[in-house]
């Protein structure tokens, strides 16, 4: 149960989560002003979908979990690791939220799952993500959660002439 009463369930994801995954990427990069990809780069297929989610599955080091309220992929966050020996023990995450879900604690409860699945993972050290200078509410959230700051990235996203924003590299040990 989240804020709102919202009654969300977590899992990890499946190969027959691929439509709802790219719906729910589609949503949110058509809406969101704190991706650094638009909603004109995405062009991957259902089937490019399953594939991915197919490599992660497979790598004892990666994971997909999404957020389901009514039957309904609102929300996920994917942790992946390099493939290289003196990176293995590291991973960073992008996660996800409906706008329409917002606000409801989804994004917290999809974070403390990655956490709990880390700590369970003897692999996993090192937990890293970049999050937008103008996203004030994800920094607050992950500060919170226990990640701090390592660096920025200045200027590192360009919007429009003479609108850039900085990229921040947060990280939490586990």
């Amino acid at each position: 149960m989240t804020k709102n009463n919202t009654q969300v369930s977590l899992r990890t994801g499946n190969l027959d989560d691929a439509e709802s995954v790219k719906e729910l990427q589609r949503e949110v990069l058509s809406e969101s002003e704190f991706m650094i990809s638009v909603i004109e780069e995405f062009e991957e297929t259902t089937e490019q979908l399953r594939n991915w989610i197919q490599r992660i599955l497979v790598n004892e080091r990666e994971t997909l979990i999404v957020a389901e309220t009514e039957g309904k992929v609102v929300g996920l966050i994917v942790f992946r690791s390099k493939n290289t020996k003196r990176l293995s023990h590291t991973g960073s995450f992008t996660a996800m939220v409906n706008k329409a879900y917002r606000d409801r604690g989804i994004g917290k409860l999809l974070i403390k799952e990655l956490l709990n699945w880390t700590e369970q993972n003897p692999l996993i050290e090192k937990i890293s993500l970049g999050v937008l200078s103008t996203n004030q509410r994800a920094i607050g959230l992950y500060k919170s959660m226990g990640f701090v700051e390592e660096g920025r990235k200045i200027k590192e996203v360009k919007f429009k002439e003479d609108l850039y924003v900085d990229d921040i590299l947060m990280y939490k040990l586990v």
